[in-house]
């Protein structure tokens, strides 16, 4: 096999994997379905890819190293098979890298709940947690009852 195209199995199946567990995943399947469908691949393939994805967020919440690198080994595999016997080029493995790693740079992570806690008295209006807001305008009505002391 073509060292590059080795280089693009690997780095494929480590974009893919890194996609499991985050917001962006259900894009992500999309993309490998769709990219499965034109290589025709088995059916099973789909199946196995969301059976990966379940053993890593069964075991993301205790770090288990083994089993992501097990479903790396899995999936660089897989798309290596694909490279080997034809039903790849180069090219439409380029274009789904590249698809798989512009959504990662944009995904977020799903590790654990988010807490949001406010402190320093009583709050009579909304109260946004944000990493950038722009351009945002409230619009209240006080209650005229709550104008009479």
């Amino acid at each position: 096999m073509d060292s590059e195209l080795a280089a693009l199995a690997a780095s494929g199946a480590t974009t893919l994997v890194s996609l499991m567990v985050t917001d962006s995943w259900a894009h992500a399947r999309e993309l490998v379905r769709r990219f499965l469908a034109r290589t025709g691949s088995n059916a099973t393939a789909i199946t196995d890819l969301d059976n990966a994805r379940t053993r890593l967020l069964s075991t993301d919440a205790t770090g288990d190293e083994p089993t992501t690198t097990d479903v790396r080994t899995q999936w660089h595999g897989y798309l290596q098979q694909l490279v080997e016997s034809g039903s790849v080029t180069n090219g439409e493995l380029r274009i789904l890298l590249t698809s798989l790693q512009q959504l990662a740079a944009t995904s977020v992570t799903c590790h654990g709940a988010v807490r949001n806690e406010i402190n320093g008295g009583v709050q009579h209006g909304p109260v946004i947690q944000s990493g950038r807001i722009t351009g945002l305008t409230f619009h209240t009505h006080q209650s005229s009852a709550s104008n009479q002391g």
